[in-house]
């Protein structure tokens, strides 16, 4: 599995939602309590809690490979306006991930999405963005490829559900 996070559709601590909480808790006791750890020792520990817990310490654009701990650091994604929408829904992770094994996963341009961030280039970054798990969460909630098509109507480069759901958001 290998995808790309970026801390431009993002404010400090909502990416992730516990993982997120679990690394700003490790980075206070380290804080609170002098111990001393290096930000990698911190993402040591933090993997054994949650796989995106390594990326919420670390933050910023990388490319995320394995179960999300293995991190390279990428160029920070072009400055854009985001669009953002949450529909009044709650969607189940778990549920989310047990249903995506009966799926066929389609392959993202990670190479392009990539390229896209080196060159500065939103459209190129916009235009390859993807996410494997929009298909078994918009088979339960239709309401997210409503809003997707209506943010890009609406002039939004793309648009992309996050995470497993439903929030939905587009460059521009």
């Amino acid at each position: 599995l290998i995808y790309i996070l970026t801390s431009v559709f993002q404010l400090p601590g909502e990416w992730a939602g516990g993982s997120s909480d679990c690394a700003t808790t490790l980075m206070g006791i380290n804080q609170l309590f002098e111990l001393g750890l290096s930000k990698e020792e911190l993402m040591e520990r933090g993997v054994k809690i949650g796989a995106d817990v390594p990326y919420c310490v670390m933050r910023g654009t990388v490319l995320a490979e394995g179960i999300g701990e293995i991190l390279t650091p990428l160029p920070a994604c072009p400055k854009c306006h985001v669009l953002i929408a949450k529909p009044p829904i709650s969607v189940s992770t778990k549920l989310v991930y047990e249903k995506l094994d009966s799926h066929e996963i389609e392959i993202m341009d990670i190479d392009g999405i990539i390229d896209g961030l080196y060159d500065q280039d939103i459209t190129k970054v916009a235009s390859r963005m993807g996410n494997v798990l929009e298909k078994v969460t918009i088979e339960e909630y239709p309401v997210i490829e409503q809003i997707k098509n209506v943010m890009k109507e609406q002039g939004a480069l793309n648009a992309m559900m996050s995470g497993s759901g439903p929030t939905v958001f587009g460059p521009l």
